[in-house]
């Protein structure tokens, strides 16, 4: 069984360093730890992981979210099925402890008949996610018990300026506060893929604005051949109207399953170099767009030498950084890394003339 999450790509201070990379830790751990009464299907692990990541204050998902311009939090999550291809998301919620679980919950509820032949939701906002969450038994709380002291102060400060722009230059959100993403990858025993996202949006965001995390193709995208030989699992970070417009995962899903159709060589450093400049990138820079954000942490299943199928796991980011960690049940352990942009002339990025910073992280060790 393997893991791999993110706490976002983005800027991450060397003050929060720490306490990111800790929480990932806490999260692969947690996933893995399922005992045999548990569900240890891939989705499962992706739920566990990401209800870790939510809980934390250190991260821009369930307790402590970015609150929205009218000082609230509202969450999105969805999560996604790599054997099945079900996917299911929840948006704009508020009062929710962990919204992964109610996306886990609304995808369950999918997969079961209806009494009277109606299509079953796939994606569920606002007031009417909340009330589904109360339906299933899922933990709601009181708005303001989502809301932590660290977002409230970045709240008060952003707001004024927001407020009072000819007292004070408005500034730039980039440096200071949290606009990131979290999510996760599994492979189950069974070889099955899945993936998952949450995220508490941006600050100062409109009340009801949804972002890629609740957006099908956008935030997580998860897929298997039918022969169970390849396939992909990938989570998705950064600025959500950006990603949602290019539909960033699954863009990145076919682009690796057109490869493996078509007999040639798999070489995923190129499909995310194309991807992220041509498909991403460049599109959004011809409107306008100076820096178009986005991180992806990618799963793969491919054959190797005689056939072996054998897993990999990347990530690549327009961003200055992006926190990952990962372990597997033969090594437990769990590794964290804050990746950071090389900033020293000649390095791969200046060579490659690309935005884009892509490394492979030995998963498959």
């Amino acid at each position: 069984v393997y893991v791999a999450v993110h706490g976002g790509a983005g800027y991450h201070g060397v003050v929060s360093e720490q306490s990111v990379k800790s929480a990932l830790k806490r999260a692969c751990a947690r996933a893995l730890r399922g005992s045999p009464l548990n569900d240890s299907s891939a989705l499962s692990i992706v739920e566990r992981a990401i209800a870790v990541l939510e809980d934390d204050e250190c991260l821009n998902a369930g307790y402590g979210s970015n609150l929205t311009i009218d000082g609230i939090v509202e969450c999105d999550a969805a999560i996604m099925d790599g054997l099945s291809g079900d996917f299911a998301s929840v948006g704009a919620v508020p009062g929710l402890k962990n919204p992964i679980k109610l996306a886990s919950a609304l995808l369950r509820h999918s997969r079961e008949p209806d009494s009277l032949g109606r299509i079953r939701p796939m994606t569920l906002v606002a007031s009417g996610a909340y009330s589904f969450a109360s339906s299933q038994g899922i933990q709601t709380v009181a708005p303001n018990e989502m809301i932590s002291p660290r977002a409230t102060q970045e709240w008060q400060k952003w707001k004024y300026r927001l407020d009072h722009p000819v007292v004070c230059d408005p500034g730039s959100l980039h440096q200071d506060a949290m606009q990131d993403t979290v999510g996760a990858v599994a492979w189950d025993n069974e070889g099955n893929l899945a993936a998952g996202v949450s995220s508490g949006g941006l600050l100062l965001k409109y009340s009801g604005r949804i972002g890629e995390a609740a957006t099908f193709g956008a935030g997580c995208w998860a897929q298997q051949s039918p022969d169970e030989q390849s396939g992909m699992a990938c989570s998705i970070s950064g600025a959500g109207e950006h990603i949602m417009r290019g539909g960033l995962a699954r863009a990145l899903g076919e682009a690796l399953q057109s490869r493996q159709s078509d007999d040639s060589e798999l070489d995923t450093h190129q499909v995310l170099l194309r991807i992220l400049n041509h498909q991403f990138t460049e599109p959004l820079r011809q409107r306008g767009e100076r820096m178009p954000n986005a991180g992806v942490l990618l799963l793969t299943k491919e054959q190797g030498e005689d056939e072996v199928v054998v897993r990999k796991l990347w990530c690549a980011f327009t961003t200055e950084s992006m926190a990952v960690a990962y372990a597997s049940t033969t090594k437990p352990s769990p590794k964290a890394s804050i990746l950071r942009r090389p900033v020293l002339t000649g390095s791969a990025v200046d060579v490659d003339k690309s935005s884009v910073f892509i490394t492979a992280l030995p998963i498959h060790q």
